[in-house]
């Protein structure tokens, strides 16, 4: 079919502003609106169940701005429908972009009345409330529960069923838990969820065995079948994902959804079909950009693309009441459109009340449209403060390059990072580098060590240590310590938290650094471990804990990096700091003031030994406790002789100390 070329003209002239896109379904009727500005005509074609009889064809007709609607009267809740759209005598079948149920592997389009689909309960389903620290736990739906040993029953297994299943453990009486259970007492804050919106890489009946991260989008606004336990019905898959938002919400955590609105599956998507060159970002010569590296970049800065996200987002935010974003390569989304999402949830939900986040980076160059910025980590100073971007600079900083698996960072080897690391620390608030990178406020900052990319940190610190010859299921002594420190550094940076699903017990994917496709048995969480890695297990949750009562490193205002009180390199792979820890409130309210300046608490002590010796490190004056070190993060109620003068830190270890009072 014939394609345009585009210009701001056309968006003047032919953009459409109504909320009202797709079917609107209710017992009385249904009204169907498709934005199909090119067409001649456009049929609407009627099936009955699973989508496989055809029931009747309609005309539609044309509206204002490119908009074709249909009126059916009576329930039609449960009926397949797709379009024929005729332009210059060629015709095209597509599914409507804006559908909100599907048939099994995305197509045809279903027409869905969303209040039957509420779970018992779901009206009244509220998020927990805004936690003093966001700590953010990555989790792809199908390895939470893959293992048998999770705990939760075969016919739910990899299934948004898993999340309803509150009990859970490796002894079948509870004390060493999973599942559930275990986020519960992990104590995380947030659930960042790979993309569980409908994709096109798995067959959807295709069995258990399948395996995809899901980044290669069909249907927006649908969730994907293969999470649910019957794909037949459509209705079950937009049912079952909400009681699996619901019940993560009962045990306190919030949700958050990775999408993917950089790309679509391929260039032929529902959204080309229905505007044909219109959704897809093209070079000069006319070919596809590839950005993504998928071949099929979004035009994202023209108007009704702008608007399709924007309309997805708050339909995701509003229907399933999620509570939070993160943005695959957000470095093709641009910074006006990530503001205005910024806005518009604010405007309708409070300031603050979901987590917008996203990768600061594209796969490659794309041209963006005129007066457009792409909301790349060299433009966070035009986002919004509420906008944040995962710090690949932290990330390097601690573990080492993440596309060099041997290349050491901080806590396996690595020289001269120092500084780096205090930079870190106050989450890149500076004078801009040569990366021309400074952040605004801490709130833009996601500390994190590994994600679902790239190889996993334990694998990251073997790979390091030991060379890649190395035995990755081996309980290495060194890449425990490693594994720990680098742990300690990142809760102890300002800035927000985020994690991998098992960083926190050693998970390893035996060396695969891009497990987007592999068996569901190498992704899989293997719950086992959480009891051969307590130790590691213990550590974070006290990190967790921690951090949760630490204002000095929760802050998030803009003047947070002034809570640096002194700074310290001893010696090389050294490095220690205080920081005031006074809750704000009481921080603002004894600004000047030089009595009774800091009592219990009121100050922080960190160092960071990652050398190869013990390192003797000066305390400022005053009596401290020991919180955390490498040992253990949890020393509440222990009776501790408080320290003066000097600290030893062992090598390849830390230390964090809570201020007790002036001598």
């Amino acid at each position: 079919m014939e394609r345009f070329r585009y210009n701001k003209a056309f968006d003047i002239d032919n953009s459409y502003d109504g909320k009202d896109l797709g079917a609107a379904c209710t017992p009385q009727g249904t009204d169907f609106k498709l934005w199909a500005p090119f067409a001649d005509r456009v049929e609407l074609c009627l099936y009955g169940e699973g989508g496989a009889q055809a029931l009747q064809s309609l005309d539609m007709e044309k509206g204002l701005r490119g908009v074709w609607h249909r009126r059916l009267e009576g329930d039609y809740h449960g009926f397949y429908y797709d379009y024929r759209i005729w332009t210059k005598g060629a015709s095209v079948q597509t599914a409507d972009p804006y559908a909100v149920g599907c048939g099994i592997n995305g197509y045809p389009s279903m027409v869905v009345d969303l209040k039957r689909t509420d779970p018992e309960g779901f009206e009244t389903d509220r998020a927990p409330a805004l936690p003093a620290e966001n700590i953010i736990y990555e989790l792809h739906i199908k390895d939470f529960s893959h293992d048998p040993d999770s705990g939760v029953p075969q016919a739910y297994r990899g299934k948004y069923k898993a999340f309803t299943v509150e009990t859970g453990g490796l002894d079948g009486n509870g004390s060493h838990p999973t599942g559930m259970a275990y986020l519960k007492e992990l104590g995380v804050t947030h659930v960042h969820l790979l993309p569980f919106f409908d994709y096109g890489w798995l067959d959807e009946e295709g069995g258990g065995e399948q395996f995809n991260w899901g980044y290669d989008p069909v249907n927006y606004n649908v969730p994907e079948g293969s999470y649910a336990t019957n794909v037949c019905d459509g209705t079950v898959r937009i049912r079952e994902c909400k009681e699996m938002i619901q019940a993560l919400h009962r045990a306190g955590i919030r949700v958050i959804m990775d999408v993917v609105y950089n790309h679509t599956h391929d260039a032929d998507s529902w959204l080309e079909r229905t505007a044909p060159g219109y959704y897809c970002r093209r070079l000069e010569d006319g070919s596809l950009s590839n950005g993504s590296a998928c071949g099929s970049d979004m035009a994202i800065g023209r108007k009704m693309v702008d608007n399709y996200i924007m309309d997805s987002v708050m339909y995701w935010a509003r229907e399933y009441h999620l509570d939070g974003f993160r943005f695959d390569l957000m470095g093709l989304m641009t910074v006006e459109l990530m503001n205005r999402i910024r806005r518009e949830l604010d405007r309708e939900f409070g300031r603050g009340e979901k987590l917008l986040y996203g990768e600061p980076w594209s796969a490659a160059d794309s041209p963006m449209e005129k007066d457009t910025r792409a909301a790349l980590k060299k433009n966070i100073q035009y986002l919004d403060e509420g906008v944040a971007m995962f710090c690949d600079n932290t990330r390097d900083v601690i573990k080492g390059h993440v596309f060099y698996e041997e290349e050491p960072g901080f806590v396996n080897g690595g020289k001269d990072l120092e500084e780096k690391v205090l930079e870190a620390v106050t989450a890149w608030r500076g004078e801009a580098g040569q990366d021309g990178f400074r952040s605004r406020s801490c709130s833009q900052i996601i500390n994190y060590v590994s994600s679902h990319d790239n190889l996993t940190l334990w694998d990251k610190l073997v790979m390091s240590l030991h060379g890649r010859e190395a035995d990755f299921t081996k309980s290495y002594e060194d890449v425990l310590s490693a594994n720990k420190l680098a742990a300690l550094i990142y809760f102890t940076c300002q800035g927000n938290l985020f994690f991998q699903a098992g960083e926190e017990f050693g998970r390893t994917k035996l060396g695969e650094e891009n497990s987007y496709r592999s068996d569901p048995e190498l992704n899989m969480l293997r719950w086992r471990q959480t009891l051969e890695y307590g130790e590691l297990v213990d550590y974070y949750r006290g990190l967790i804990r921690l951090r949760k009562r630490l204002p000095g490193l929760c802050d998030k205002s803009a003047d947070a990096a002034a809570r640096l009180l002194e700074k310290q390199i001893p010696g090389p792979g050294v490095v220690a700091f205080c920081m005031d820890n006074r809750p704000l409130e009481r921080q603002k309210a004894q600004e000047g003031s030089t009595i009774g300046y800091h009592t219990r608490g009121d100050k922080l002590f960190v160092a960071y030994n990652a050398s190869s010796h013990d390192a003797q490190i000066e305390l400022p004056a005053g009596a401290w406790e020991v919180l955390a070190d490498g040992q253990c993060t949890d020393y509440e109620g222990e009776e501790q002789t408080p320290r003066r003068g000097k600290i030893s830190v062992p090598a390849g270890s830390g230390v964090l100390l809570g201020y007790l009072r002036e001598d």
